[in-house]
């Protein structure tokens, strides 16, 4: 290991356990561990100690990034039942079907003003970059007993489904921009490999993994500890499988997850086994430390070096993003449904952008669009305003929502916020990559 590597290495351990220390602590506040890790992540990128740099550690950084996306991707599916989208599903599918597409579409045409200089598809990818949200950014949005159990499950399965779908439309945009890696397939080669080929291979993979867990731990063959690793590396098999045949990994590990959530679900416990055993807690621990090390890396090479560069067309995007982006389509989404203003604001707002974007931000690069100098900027801002923004307003609005909700309720029989019956599925993240 190089002497860089070496400091590196020591910097990243050193902010992971000083977090590890005070979690307890932090968890009471406002202070939510992306914030915490990208704080650090710019005092020791090259604007701050110098100690990680992009150019220097490339590698390794897509690496570690790509690694979380893809182990958050097969446990957010794993986690999903059908009864998710069936039992008060109406609000989560209005947002995935139709909010989704809508905030893309709106990230894309808001940015045509903005950046004259980028093409048609550059301004779609950056809509697509910056579509999917993640509930780490404000957990206590969707974790405060104050918000109403249908709220809460809406945002937890949207948040865990909208980064595998947003994942089509950024391959076939990036397919469509000349001079990218991609383009050299073409959408007609993206679409068969990247999308029909690496469903395929997750869908087998994910399901032949699941039975084949279901089958030792009906027969004791396996230990809890090696159960755990069975989930891990199933993930990893998928994301590699594909990938070695030029597809997406990432899409891969989605419909896996999905796969292998389904084979698990009709185990029925050996004699003498909890029943409560979880196989993915492992995996989910593991993604969501690589999480929280992946928003030090974004606030090292990412986000540190744009604040030097900041300008009024860039801020003036990640605010729109944030709100408009995110706000408008949403309302669009639900109408009809017979919620109240209050509502909309609330599931409008929590909307925060967080791994997915930095890793498909990451992407970009990887694969030399063009605008990849004014795209990364735009992302890693708005990335960061969403870390700071969410993450500090969430316990506040959790709480001004939580009261309005109580007052309601009282004198309003049938209100529509007032009819969820099913808890989302608990996800356990380190990290708090879920609501929970």
């Amino acid at each position: 290991m190089s002497g860089g590597s070496a400091w590196t290495g020591a910097a990243v351990a050193a902010v992971t356990v000083g977090y590890a220390l005070f979690s307890r602590r932090l968890s009471t506040t406002p202070v939510s561990a992306p914030m915490v890790f990208t704080g650090f992540g710019v005092l020791i990128g090259p604007v701050g100690l110098d100690v990680l740099d992009l150019g220097r550690d490339a590698g390794p950084v897509l690496t570690l990034i790509e690694a979380a996306l893809a182990l958050l991707l097969f446990t957010d599916a794993m986690t999903v039942r059908s009864r998710d989208l069936r039992t008060d599903g109406f609000l989560p599918l209005r947002l995935l079907v139709i909010g989704l597409p809508l905030s893309i579409a709106a990230g894309w045409l808001l940015a045509v003003p903005l950046f004259p200089g980028l093409t048609m598809w550059e301004f779609a990818l950056l809509g697509a970059v910056l579509a999917p949200t993640d509930a780490a950014l404000g957990k206590t949005a969707g974790s405060s007993p104050r918000v109403p159990v249908l709220v809460r499950h809406g945002l937890n399965v949207e948040s865990g489904l909208n980064d595998g779908l947003v994942l089509p439309f950024f391959l076939l945009f990036l397919a469509a921009v000349p001079g990218t890696l991609a383009s050299e397939e073409g959408a007609d080669g993206v679409f068969w490999r990247a999308l029909i080929v690496s469903t395929a291979v997750g869908l087998v993979l994910g399901w032949a993994g699941g039975r084949l867990l279901v089958l030792a731990r009906a027969r004791d063959w396996a230990t809890g500890e090696w159960q755990q690793v069975v989930v891990l590396a199933v993930a990893f098999c998928a994301y590699g499988v594909a990938t070695g045949v030029d597809g997406s990994g990432f899409i891969a590990t989605w419909t896996g997850g999905f796969a292998f959530g389904a084979a698990l679900r009709k185990d029925r416990p050996a004699k003498g086994r909890p029943d409560g055993e979880r196989p993915a807690d492992l995996t989910e621990y593991v993604g969501g430390l690589l999480g929280n090390l992946s928003f030090l890396v974004f606030g090292a090479v990412l986000l540190g070096p744009v604040l030097e560069h900041l300008n009024w067309r860039t801020l003036t995007y990640a605010v729109l993003s944030l709100t408009v982006v995110r706000m408008l389509p949403v309302a669009l989404a639900l109408i009809g449904t017979g919620m109240r203003l209050p509502t909309l604001a609330y599931i409008g707002w929590f909307g925060p952008r967080g791994l997915a974007s930095v890793t498909l931000g990451l992407l970009l690069v990887e694969d030399h669009v063009p605008g990849t100098a004014v795209l990364g900027q735009v992302i890693a801002v708005t990335i960061g305003l969403s870390i700071l923004l969410h993450g500090m307003s969430a316990p506040y609005f959790a709480n001004l929502y939580g009261n309005w909700y109580d007052a309601v309720e009282a004198d309003t029989p049938g209100l529509r916020e007032a009819r969820g019956t099913s808890e989302a599925s608990p996800r356990h993240h380190a990290g708090t990559r879920r609501l929970r």
